[in-house]
């Protein structure tokens, strides 16, 4: 399966609503089923050569609206891999703690170390997408903090860590489905969030904000369009890209320091 195309070149501008939400790559979702089961044996298997190695790191960023797969990305995907070899950062509004301090500070505590994969559900890209669309911050302010996460992501990939953002792209009318499933099911009422729908209210000043934010793919820290509409071929997509960064970073199982031939048990 192709990648390429949801990709955000450096220096590309992008305008959202060119890019489709409900795109399947030309699979259904039988095919699809059999590709993933496949796709998460190599997730699972790749991992545990990047944590024998201990030399690399991956840093896997999830970003969308509302109801845009977050959590279901991590659960289907993420959940491929050997939880002890990943750890899981969601970041919500900054304490006092973290606002006396610059908006990177929170971040950077819970980048990846060697070996391990981390998962920010959420990131320091919304230090920049809310302030910005409720004017809690000047254009130029957005500005600057976006030149500080490039430089922020280039010193993570000069450090052996591959980045890889995900932008989990809905449509309005499947989010409004997905929030009134929440409501109309009782067990899932509490994922429901009346704030969600200001939010909603805005959907085009997001729209612009996260196309700036998209603005900031580079060749170490890309961008990804991911169509969301469809969950089954969302997470096909990031299996795939996953699949294929892990296999490009080529980890390898560390050398024996011991002769095994010479054990006796």
């Amino acid at each position: 399966m192709k990648t390429d195309p949801y990709r955000v070149a450096p220096g590309q501008k992008v305008k959202l609503s060119n890019w489709a939400t409900d795109d399947a790559g030309g699979l259904d979702k039988a095919a699809a089923k059999f590709r993933m089961e496949e796709l998460s044996a190599a997730l699972a298997g790749w991992q545990e050569k990047l944590y024998a190695e201990g030399r690399q790191s991956l840093l896997v960023i999830l970003q969308a609206r509302d109801a845009g797969g977050k959590d279901g990305v991590v659960k289907k995907v993420i959940g491929a891999f050997n939880p002890n070899g990943v750890h899981i950062a969601n970041f919500k509004v900054p304490s006092a703690e973290e606002q006396a301090h610059d908006f990177l500070w929170r971040i950077h505590a819970q980048a990846p170390r060697q070996g391990m994969i981390g998962v920010f559900n959420r990131s320091h890209y919304e230090d920049v997408l809310v302030p910005r669309v409720y004017d809690l911050i000047s254009s130029q302010e957005a500005g600057r903090r976006l030149d500080h996460i490039r430089n922020f992501e280039a010193l993570l990939t000069e450090n052996g860590t591959r980045v890889l953002k995900f932008y989990l792209h809905i449509s309005k009318e499947e989010q409004k489905q997905r929030l009134q499933a929440r409501l109309d099911e009782p067990s899932k009422q509490w994922k429901f969030n009346p704030g969600d729908l200001k939010d909603r209210s805005h959907w085009d000043a997001f729209s612009e904000a996260y196309e700036a934010v998209l603005a900031t793919s580079t060749a170490g820290a890309p961008w990804y369009v991911i169509p969301a509409d469809r969950k089954w071929f969302r997470d096909l997509l990031i299996a795939q890209i996953l699949v294929n960064t892990l296999a490009e970073m080529k980890p390898e199982n560390p050398p024996l320091t011991y002769d095994p031939n010479t054990i006796v048990l």
